[in-house]
């Protein structure tokens, strides 16, 4: 199979400014996706999809593709990552540039190795599957958790069944981790629900950190500091 990873980096962030370009222990965190994917050997093309020039400068120095700026109507705060894959797709084959499997790799999650990626490219392969996406188990149970009333009472605040409950006898939930998009071809571009066509790959809160404020990052750091 030829098989395509896009890394989605587009300039600026609200909530961490330039966090795609943040030096983490001394490497650009857009970087860090460049380098797990590289060491993978999977893939034919590692493009990195930018609307910026200097954040192409820096993908191209760590050996990503960035044959083409990513349009200004795909890099606001309205575009989804999956009409950013197609276009990105779509460009390609404009220039007979032909992938069966497409990787989402989004430079917030650093910690994914390349390991996680031949684990998930086998399990497409064992399952037949159409698409493979990475989780990580919550580590409070959502059980535990309700909204609350504008007055704060907590009355009926635990369902019945888990009020009394040890954490080990609750059921264990997972989330999202976003580390990995594992995706056929065909799949993205029908634009069907990749989710709901998944099968799921786990991977471990240390590899499973979501780059999205200052604390998430502090954490990445100490976890690569530690080497844990």
């Amino acid at each position: 199979m030829r098989n395509l990873a896009i890394i989605t980096a587009r300039s600026g962030s609200k909530g961490l400014p330039d966090k795609n370009i943040l030096p983490l222990h001394n490497v650009p965190l857009l970087a860090w996706s460049v380098k797990s994917a590289r060491e993978s050997n999977l893939y034919e093309m590692i493009h990195l999809s930018t609307d910026s020039e200097m954040y192409a400068d820096i993908g191209l120095a760590y050996g990503a593709d960035v044959s083409f700026l990513r349009p200004e109507t795909l890099s606001n705060d309205f575009a989804d990552s999956w009409s950013v894959l197609r276009w990105v797709v779509q460009k390609f084959e404009e220039q007979n540039k032909f992938f069966d499997t497409i990787t989402l790799l989004q430079p917030t999650s650093p910690m994914r190795t390349a390991t996680d990626l031949h684990n998930a490219m086998h399990l497409l392969d064992e399952k037949k599957a159409d698409a493979i996406v990475s989780v990580c188990p919550l580590r409070h149970s959502p059980l535990w958790s309700n909204v609350l009333p504008e007055d704060g009472n907590m009355k009926d605040f635990l369902k019945t069944e888990s009020e009394g409950s040890l954490r080990q006898e609750l059921p264990t939930f997972y989330r999202l981790n976003g580390a990995i998009y594992l995706m056929k071809r065909n799949l993205l571009m029908s634009g069907e629900d990749i989710i709901a066509n998944s099968y799921a790959y786990v991977m471990p809160a240390e590899r499973s950190i979501d780059i999205d404020t200052l604390l998430d990052f502090k954490i990445a750091e100490l976890i690569m500091e530690t080497g844990k």
